[in-house]
């Protein structure tokens, strides 16, 4: 056999035995290990630590991050304009400079700051520690010129955790005429001449400077934290020329001093309470006040001739009337030691509630005794009341952010009316004319929003401005309202004193009001609320008397899907045969039947919703409208004079949400011939009103306007022994009823009435006394004298409004001046506004409105409007409220295809442009078309057959 190649003997019990051995260690091992592990069991090692991730880049949205919280401003405003161009001061200059130090708390370390500028030349930055004065390493800064607006710093350094910083900035700035931001606004005064020379008092050039910071404009005039939660206190120094006076929200000491070579006055103004930005004010002119010296010094400030005049000594004493007030009220004294209350000629809003330091339009704190009417006097009033509620509501307490705004706008509106009382003014009842009735309009529209939205769906400044309608101010007081009334009053108001004594000068949101009133109620307010504050619309609630049977459904103009809501209704309600007030709840949509709304007599009748408290429509079966109507003309005070022009309104809306044969609403009307009463009145001729604007352009307007003649007759004949005599009743709804009486008997052609009109306006021209018509009638006199007349008429009343220096005078003039008939006058009275030395900058939309009221008008306004869409939005692009009203007004007609194709095109270059300006508003007039649109298709032939049956 072959030789094996295999391992030997001896060395393989050599390898065995050492692998026994091996085998034996590792065993052993094994089992010490074991015995080490449960006496010394194993630690975990720490985790890797991770780098701190400091912030250098900018925010994920448009809010400033929480990083910083500003405590303390000292800001330092020199405005180089003149208040006066003399011989002495030849150069006018619009700029200004300025520097200011905040002292920030960081509460998470950054080597970035962010906070808010546009507009501004920041020239200089430094950061600093508090405590020692260390100065940090800048490497860079710059304004975003978006959207945001946020003025970034980025640090060598990291600023650390807690710590609190000095941030100085010195910039420059422009005083634009733009009407916001801090702003150089340009007016005239008589100067007397001196006697030796026998001259003419002669006109003279005045300007003046002040702010407009709401809602976001104090980026506009220094870097800031420009947001409301972000509240701070304010030292504030404005340096100004010689022959100004300063003024701002906290009292100032003014000292001359020299600064290169030139005479200039620093006024220092004292600390501010805590605040937000929007609140800061201050302002340079050469204005004149008057003051009282109460608990709070009052001043009234306006320009010199005006004060003069007397024309502020009204608003003086109301304001100390209605403050009273609401100190007895609110239950907390005015936090202040004064309040300036100025008068401006322009101004882009019609009041601003700057904390102590108030703004107005001259008409809404101005009073003549000699020419204004009474209406003016109330406006003056009301308009006060609300600015000063907001000093407690918005001020004091502020909305966390502009999502809740309506918690600042809803309350002041809400508020005003029993403010009002405290100078006898009587108007609670009206708030469902102003407010309630106002608010249903753009709440019916899907393109609404609710009174709360999500923070995160308010981002840019646009979002922010939208939010200054309708749903805001009216809808807010409509519900607080219902609100009071569901929870009684006395439980609302002691829960309103606790919202302002917890929150004071704090942030608060809406759930944070509905806890404070909860505490005084068994109701459950938050569950009731949360429907009408959270969802957008509006009920309306079905009431079938034949069986009972009720449902809501979200009230649409335009009938879409809808929103599958449901909110929760408290329906006050009586019969005729029990006028007692019951109520019932509804919370769901129903339909559900409910007994005592079933009708088992043939004349009972079923009314719901009593004073209109609710913030809802009702529609019935057709049989209880027919009840309801027959018991107006039957007669008509059984029923509660508010619920009379209720029936009318929801009557004619729910026809025009085709949910009701608008035959319905129009016969209820007629009942008006034995009816002076206002508010049924005002709500009739509002909603016929909307059937001329669809139809004054078709032959249906022959009709409609020999009805009006007929149904106005009688209310004008009521009125027309005081109305030749030239005097007014008594009764101060009266007063407007005699005005409305006075308005469409001229316009719809009442022989005696246009008769009349011109018989007093020829009086009124040839009489030394300018002012012998009475301040309530003037407008509409002037309005049917100039509408009947000819380029004479126009021409002479164009002088008086030149030569009126009192504002709400000029107001009733140029509301006349719109209503011509001839096209060339109104093509030229649109292009002055276009010129500010014939109508102001602040009257320039208002006027626009006017003329597009006007049927001849209205197609000249839109033109204009279109044409000049660019200038107008760039001059009125912050402008709170007024391009949103200037679309409402300038297509209130548009019922037509071709007209709903020129608002789309609007809006497609708009976005084009990518412009946001007035995106809602314009949403909301494009969906308003359209609804116009499919319903006088429908209804025209129906209308116009009821109007010729009535002849």
């Amino acid at each position: 056999m072959a030789k094996g190649t295999g391992m030997t003997k001896v060395l393989a019990v050599g390898i065995g035995i050492l692998t026994v051995s091996s085998v034996c260690g590792l065993v052993m091992m094994a089992v010490m290990y074991k015995i080490q592990i449960d006496n010394y069991p194993p630690v975990s090692p720490p985790p890797p630590i991770k780098p701190t991730v400091i912030p250098t880049g900018p925010p994920p949205n448009l809010r400033l991050p929480d990083h910083f919280i500003p405590e303390s401003y000292k800001v330092f405003i020199q405005p180089y304009l003149y208040a006066a161009i003399t011989n002495n001061y030849t150069n006018q200059s619009f700029a200004f400079t300025g520097n200011s130090t905040v002292r920030v708390k960081c509460m998470k370390r950054s080597m970035s700051i962010f906070l808010h500028a546009q507009d501004l030349n920041v020239t200089t930055v430094e950061v600093r520690k508090s405590d020692s004065n260390e100065k940090l390493s800048v490497r860079s800064y710059k304004i975003h010129h978006n959207e945001s607006n946020f003025f970034e710093i980025q640090l060598e350094d990291a600023m650390s955790e807690n710590g609190t910083y000095y941030i100085f900035t010195k910039f420059e700035g422009e005083l634009f005429d733009g009407l916001d931001g801090f702003y150089v606004s340009q007016y005239t005064e008589k100067v007397k001449a001196k006697e030796e020379e026998e001259e003419e008092d002669e006109d003279q050039k005045r300007f003046l400077a002040t702010s407009m910071l709401q809602p976001t404009n104090a980026r506009r005039v220094f870097p800031c934290f420009d947001e409301p939660a972000l509240k701070a206190v304010f030292d504030i120094t404005v340096i100004h020329r010689p022959g100004t006076v300063a003024l701002s929200n906290a009292e100032g000491d003014a000292d001359q001093t020299e600064i290169d070579g030139e005479e200039w006055i620093v006024t220092k103004f004292e600390e501010t309470p805590i605040m937000s930005t929007y609140s800061l004010a201050f302002t340079v002119s050469d204005f004149k006040c008057i003051m009282t010296h109460s608990s709070t010094k009052m001043h009234v400030c306006a320009r010199k001739d005006a004060i003069e005049a007397g024309h502020a000594e009204y608003s003086l004493k109301v304001t100390e009337d209605i403050l009273k007030q609401y100190q007895k009220i609110f239950g907390l004294n005015y936090p202040l030691t004064k309040i300036h209350q100025i008068a401006f000629p322009d101004i882009s809003v019609a009041a601003m509630e700057n904390w102590g330091v108030i703004s107005y339009q001259e008409s809404g704190l101005l009073y003549d005794k000699y020419t204004a009417s009474t209406f003016d006097q109330e406006r003056v009033a009301t308009l006060i009341a609300r600015e000063l509620a907001h000093q407690w509501f918005g001020n004091l307490v502020t909305m966390r952010w502009w999502n809740d705004l309506w918690l600042n706008g809803g309350f002041a509106t809400y508020m005003s009316y029993f403010g009002v009382e405290a100078d006898g003014w009587d108007l609670k009842d009206l708030i469902v004319l102003r407010e309630t009735q106002t608010a249903f309009q753009v709440d019916s529209l899907n393109s609404s929003h609710p009174l709360s939205l999500q923070e995160n769906d308010v981002q840019t400044s646009s979002d922010i401005t939208e939010l200054f309608d309708a749903i805001t101010y009216s809808k807010g007081a409509a519900v607080l309202r219902m609100l009071a009334t569901f929870m009684t009053q006395e439980a609302f108001d002691n829960g309103i004193r606790t919202y302002l004594a917890k929150f004071e000068y704090k942030n608060a949101a809406y759930k944070d009001l509905l806890t404070c009133l909860q505490k005084e109620t068994k109701e459950d307010v938050e569950g009731f609320m949360s429907t009408w504050i959270e969802q957008v619309g509006y009920p309306v609630i079905t009431i079938i008397t034949q069986t009972g049977e009720t449902s809501q459904e979200h009230f649409l103009l335009k009938q879409t899907q809808g929103h599958d809501f449901a909110w929760q209704v408290h329906i006050i309600y009586i019969k005729a045969r029990e006028l007692t007030e019951k109520t019932d709840f509804l919370k769901v949509k129903g339909p559900v039947r409910r007994p005592h709304f079933q009708l088992q007599d043939k004349d009972d009748w079923l009314l719901a919703n009593i004073n209109c408290v609710g913030f809802f429509r009702v529609n019935y079966d057709e049989e209880n409208w027919n009840k309801l109507r027959m018991q107006l003309e039957r007669n008509h005070r059984v029923i509660p004079i508010i619920n009379r022009g209720q029936l009318i309104d929801d009557a004619f809306n729910i026809a025009r949400a085709h949910r009701l044969n608008v035959t319905i609403a129009l016969n209820l009307t007629k009942y008006l011939v034995n009816d002076t009463e206002y508010i049924p009145w005002e709500s009739a001729l509002k909603n016929l009103d909307h059937l001329i604007l669809m139809f004054d352009r078709s032959e249906v307007y022959g009709p409609i306007t020999k009805y009006l003649r007929k149904l106005i007759t009688q209310l004008y004949d009521t009125f027309e022994e005081y109305t030749i005599n030239g005097t007014v009743p008594e009764k101060h709804t009266d007063q407007y009823n005699q005005v409305n009486a006075i308005s469409v008997a001229c316009s719809n052609g009442l022989t005696k009435c246009i008769t009349m009109a011109r018989s007093l306006f020829e009086n009124d021209k040839n009489s030394s006394n300018k002012f012998s018509i009475h301040p309530n009638l003037r407008k509409a006199i002037y309005c049917s004298v100039i509408a009947n007349g000819d380029e004479n008429d126009w021409e002479f009343a164009w002088e008086e409004y030149k030569r009126a220096t009192v504002a709400a005078e000029k107001d009733k003039l140029r509301y006349a001046l719109s209503c011509t008939k001839e096209i060339w006058l109104l093509n030229r009275y649109l292009q002055y506004t276009l010129d500010p030395s014939k109508i102001r900058k602040t009257d320039m939309v208002s006027t626009i409105n006017y003329i597009a009221k006007n049927v001849a008008g209205q197609p000249l306004a839109w033109d204009f409007v279109r044409g000049h869409w660019s200038y107008i939005t760039q001059e009125y692009g912050a402008g709170v409220i007024s391009l949103g009203s200037l679309l409402d007004a300038v297509t209130k007609r548009f019922s037509t295809d071709v007209e709903l194709e020129e608002l789309k095109q609007l809006q497609r270059e708009q976005e084009e442009k990518k412009q946001g300006i007035a995106a809602r508003a314009l949403e909301q007039v494009i969906e308003r078309t359209e609804a116009n649109i499919k319903w006088v298709k429908e209804n025209k032939q129906i209308v116009k057959d009821w109007f010729t049956g009535e002849l």
